[in-house]
């Protein structure tokens, strides 16, 4: 059990560190624990981004599949759900770009499927497999 008073946190049963990039533990008297959170330098990831030629033809497909009224801007980082698709939606999305671009997309991978940029990404590297 751990109870808060202030800055400091005490427990009743001993604790063992994890991780020692992001916390530090002291000891200002026995029985006690200070816990100091300290700053964690931000990580970046780096991408292969989808071709623009991939990420347009995408967009054209969701806007057809979900029939997205003229004038709603559909991007790269636009999410299915956010222009109402829900999971049979985005079913037939990935049917669509099986049939468009000639390949087929794995269940597991279709899941992970949330935005444009997602689709297009994934589009790009079973294409490049396939031409290998």
């Amino acid at each position: 059990m751990a109870s808060i008073a202030g800055s400091a946190l005490s427990f009743a049963k001993p604790v063992k560190a994890i991780s020692t990039s992001s916390l530090s533990f002291s000891s200002a008297k026995r029985g006690s624990v200070f816990l100091r959170l300290q700053p964690v330098p931000m990580r970046f990831a780096v991408c292969c981004s989808a071709k623009k030629d991939t990420v347009d033809k995408v967009c054209e497909i969701v806007r057809k599949q979900l029939a997205v009224p003229e004038g709603t801007d559909v991007a790269g980082a636009t999410k299915f759900s956010d222009l109402g698709a829900d999971s049979l939606d985005t079913v037939e999305i990935v049917m669509g770009l099986e049939e468009e671009f000639g390949i087929s997309v794995e269940e597991s991978s279709a899941q992970a499927i949330a935005t444009v940029e997602d689709a297009a990404t994934l589009i790009d590297q079973l294409v490049s497999a396939k031409s290998t």
